[in-house]
């Protein structure tokens, strides 16, 4: 019993030191957004790579999403002929919490591992300590721009989904489930406020800030060559999945 305990307390206190030194990367390189000089070139480079890059696989993510909510909807309301109810759905649900929450964690497979690769392969080939010989801050010059550029992009990317997946829920709608195209159009717009968007955007702010921290962070700790950029690489993938669906719940409480 003793030596579980031990164990548990092992893990917790490990748990606890890798919170404090992410907790103190990110306020580090928060410190640093705030100071010159900055990189206007390099922000604008990253934000095409994770808003342009990323419209595809977004996209259509967020298209059969919407298609296949609509028919999900459909299916479970018309047991309460509530089949009207099926526009309200989708709009909310995709601009609410779908939108965001599908996209963030489609750009933190995408991005977030390339983040991780990138920072993490110059870690290990000495790269970074070439920065600092050159008396260039590698937070300042490596992590801010991307922090920075996943703040911006995303809520722009989770605009699109949102257009696009209320779409998709508008083809299914029409075209299979057989609603008029105007009636569903005036049933979105009715129940839509700026309130269910801006809470979207606001999550969209926040897991795009996470996505661009985890992997920044896990690449620029990386060690032991090529091995331990594949670890980085996964830990930076899971970790910021797992941050925003609990951040997710978090907001969602608070903005509800």
């Amino acid at each position: 019993m003793r030596d579980f305990l031990a164990r548990v307390g092992r893990v917790f206190f490990a748990f606890l030191a890798a919170a404090g030194r992410l907790a103190l990367f990110a306020l580090g390189a928060l410190s640093h957004a705030l100071r010159p000089p900055f990189y206007p070139r390099l922000i604008a480079r990253q934000m095409i790579d994770i808003g342009y890059y990323s419209l595809p696989v977004v996209g259509l993510t967020a298209l059969f999403t919407g298609m296949v909510l609509a028919l999900q909807t459909h299916t479970g309301f018309s047991r309460f002929s509530a089949e009207s109810a099926v526009a309200t759905v989708v709009v909310l649900s995709v601009t609410r919490e779908l939108g965001p929450v599908i996209a963030s964690l489609m750009v933190a497979g995408r991005i977030g591992a390339a983040m991780a690769a990138e920072i993490g392969t110059m870690r290990v080939t000495d790269q970074i300590d070439a920065l600092s010989t050159l008396s260039t801050n590698p937070i300042k010059y490596l992590v801010v721009p991307r922090l920075i550029a996943g703040t911006i992009a995303m809520p722009v990317l989770v605009i699109v989904a949102d257009v696009i997946g209320v779409f998709g829920g508008f083809l299914v709608g029409t075209y299979k489930l057989g609603f008029n195209p105007a009636g569903y159009l005036g049933q979105t717009v009715d129940y839509l406020h700026a309130d269910d968007v801006n809470s979207g955007l606001v999550k969209a702010a926040v897991f795009g800030f996470i996505i661009a921290l985890m992997g920044c962070y896990h690449g620029y700790h990386s060690r032991g060559g090529a091995e331990g950029v594949g670890t980085a690489t996964t830990y930076s993938v899971v970790s910021a999945s797992i941050m925003i669906l609990l951040f997710d719940s978090a907001l969602t409480s608070i903005l509800f």
